[in-house]
């Protein structure tokens, strides 16, 4: 009765303005997935590959449709991804859970549809208001003048916390954040992005600047790999580590659980294969009292954020949000509510196609 019939995936190439973010990302490569049953439900989701490389994503994404995904009984999506995650034995995570991502959603969209309930619910959780923090707009390469009038326009619109981006570089960091925090006052909160950018001699100098200026975390000081060096940073760190984006599966967020060498951990949808892995990050960040702060996709991590106590902010950076319809609007307080629609509300813009 609820056999998957029908599944496809293409690629869309987003080239953007302007080089954006604190990597200078200036194309996404989108891949997209339907799924329909044979009751006629569809289910759509999506996953993306940061400055190209979709085709490999998309390859992926075909192979496990044709394979192992169309023929199938939806009975859960999180076994339709445990069907799915075991064929990786051989040939490795990387893409492979890039592309689980978009399939995963699809499966979520469609099973929500099948109960009639919006994805908030379908997750078990109860739609609830989370506060956004202000981060699209700020690239590395700014100058402190440019960076405060970004967060000056984030405030203007009722954004509560913010997050500028920095370089390591102790001299021009400290111009960045001393603006900001001037633009901003005391009452907004501020966090810092360094995309990976120090070593360890820098990173903890960073964390003794941020302390200076009231900074709330300070986010990916280092490669999300150099656990030494994490060890080491946390050991003495005076205020919150951030770090996620980077990591594949949550195994390779066990030691900074175990170790508490971040406060505040950001899964990826695309690198971490969908949301049901998501869902079991969180449930582990609850037990060991660390926050989950999602990267990017604030209009579909609501619906995660309303099962789990976990996630208590979400970024604000439009990036691929323009391909599609249906995403929940921010109020002017800076929050964003799940919607009502069944499933996760969201639709390819027409003219998106191909």
């Amino acid at each position: 009765m609820h056999r998957i019939v029908s599944a496809k995936a293409e690629l869309l190439e987003l080239r953007l303005d302007k080089p954006v973010g604190g990597s200078g990302v200036a194309q996404v490569d989108v891949v997209i997935v339907d799924i329909s049953d044979e009751e006629g439900r569809t289910g759509l989701g999506f996953t993306y590959a940061l400055g190209g490389g979709g085709n490999v994503v998309l390859e992926c994404a075909r192979t496990q449709l044709d394979k192992i995904v169309c023929g199938q009984q939806l009975v859960h999506p999180s076994a339709l991804w445990g069907t799915v995650a075991s064929t990786f034995n051989r040939t490795g995570y990387g893409p492979n859970l890039v592309a689980l991502a978009a399939i995963d959603l699809a499966a979520w969209d469609l099973y929500s549809k099948r109960l009639e309930v919006p994805l908030a619910s379908a997750l078990g959780g109860v739609p609830r208001p989370i506060r956004l923090y202000g981060s699209g707009g700020f690239t590395a390469t700014q100058t402190a003048i440019e960076a405060a009038h970004v967060a000056d326009g984030y405030v203007e619109r009722g954004f509560q916390a913010v997050k500028p981006r920095v370089q390591g570089k102790i001299s021009r960091d400290s111009e960045v954040l001393r603006a900001v925090r001037h633009t901003i006052g005391d009452s907004v909160a501020m966090m810092v992005d360094a995309n990976e950018k120090c070593d360890l001699v820098s990173a903890k100098q960073l964390l003794l600047l941020a302390l200076d200026h009231n900074v709330s975390f300070v986010e990916e000081p280092l490669p999300a790999q150099a656990l030494s060096a994490y060890r080491a940073l946390s050991a003495h760190a005076p205020v919150a580590i951030a770090t996620g984006e980077h990591l594949q599966t949550v195994a390779e967020f066990l030691p900074y659980f175990c170790e508490g060498l971040a406060a505040v951990v950001q899964p990826d949808l695309a690198m971490m294969g969908g949301i049901t892995p998501i869902m079991k990050l969180c449930t582990l960040a609850e037990a060991f009292n660390v926050a989950v702060s999602p990267h990017f996709l604030p209009g579909l991590f609501v619906h995660v954020a309303a099962s789990s106590t976990s996630i208590r902010q979400l970024e604000d950076f439009p990036l691929i949000e323009p391909l599609f319809e249906g995403w929940p609007t921010c109020d002017a307080q800076g929050q964003v509510t799940p919607g009502t629609e069944c499933g996760h509300g969201l639709r390819l813009q027409r003219s998106r196609r191909q």
